[in-house]
């Protein structure tokens, strides 16, 4: 009598979801161990001491490549079919919140008050002829001037080194000519994307965009009072605009970005 010998096997995407963690888990903790090097409380062992500020924006550099790797193996990930499964169960008040049509009532306020501040802010900007925003923008070059000065005495506008050197870049580059109408017309755009419920999360991640932009530059103003709301805005993309009009937009479009679950035909008698 033949016997027959059961291997177990792998399937694809088990052995796929195994290669990912094989590369994702070292390389998200290496990341995380850089963070630490850097802003470890011992200021002796930190980059700058140990090798000056070239150390230092090294091991920045090399932190984003790592941070973008992984976010690109998470995004490949997403194919897998055990991709949707929850393994954390979040509380039902979130789930409403972020989840539930009916809580477009509550986002409904913060949607308007995020949207027509922008839209009072761009007004600023492109009324009486747009002076210094769309004429040159020379306004928005001497905000960048102002937050790449280094004082003599106190901390400077920018905390971080490579915003500040990016702030120069456009600076060198002339790039308030263009960058200013983007801002004013951006902000206005966000705006009505907001008021009018169109695209809600886009528009309040791009609003959050410009917000960071603003803190990083030293500017606090209203900026994390709106970064917060629109943070809200964001995790509640598929519900914040069902009083505008998303509630009809989104089921036209779908989720698009929605990516395909990997299936295996099972082969009868094979």
């Amino acid at each position: 009598m033949n016997t027959v010998e059961l291997v177990p096997t792998v399937s694809e995407g088990m052995r796929e979801m195994m290669n990912f963690r094989k590369w994702a888990t070292p390389l998200a903790l290496l990341a995380a161990a850089l963070v630490f090097w850097m802003e470890i409380p011992v200021t002796e062992v930190r980059p700058e001491t140990l090798g000056g500020d070239s150390l230092r924006s090294i091991v920045t550099v090399v932190f984003w490549i790592l941070a973008i790797v992984v976010v690109a193996l998470f995004f490949s990930d997403r194919n897998q079919p055990d991709a949707e499964v929850v393994e954390v169960e979040g509380p039902a008040f979130t789930r409403f919140l972020f989840s539930n049509t009916r809580a477009g009532l509550f986002w409904l306020p913060i949607r308007l008050f995020l949207g027509f501040s922008w839209i009072e802010a761009s007004l600023h900007k492109i009324s009486d002829g747009g002076k210094g925003w769309l004429d040159g923008g020379a306004a928005l070059q001497g905000y960048w001037q102002n937050a790449v000065s280094i004082p003599e005495k106190g901390r400077p506008p920018i905390s971080f080194e490579w915003y500040r050197d990016f702030i120069n870049l456009l600076l060198n580059n002339d790039a308030q000519t263009w960058f200013a109408p983007l801002i004013a017309f951006g902000e206005l755009a966000v705006g009505v994307g907001l008021v009018f419920g169109v695209l809600t999360g886009a528009a309040a991640f791009f609003g959050a965009l410009m917000n960071m932009s603003f803190l990083l530059a030293g500017s606090a103003s209203t900026n994390p009072v709106l970064f917060t709301f629109a943070i809200g805005l964001i995790l509640a993309w598929r519900v914040a605009g069902y009083y505008g009009v998303d509630r009809y937009l989104l089921p036209m479009l779908g989720t698009p970005w929605r990516s395909k679950v990997s299936t295996h035909p099972i082969i009868a008698g094979g």
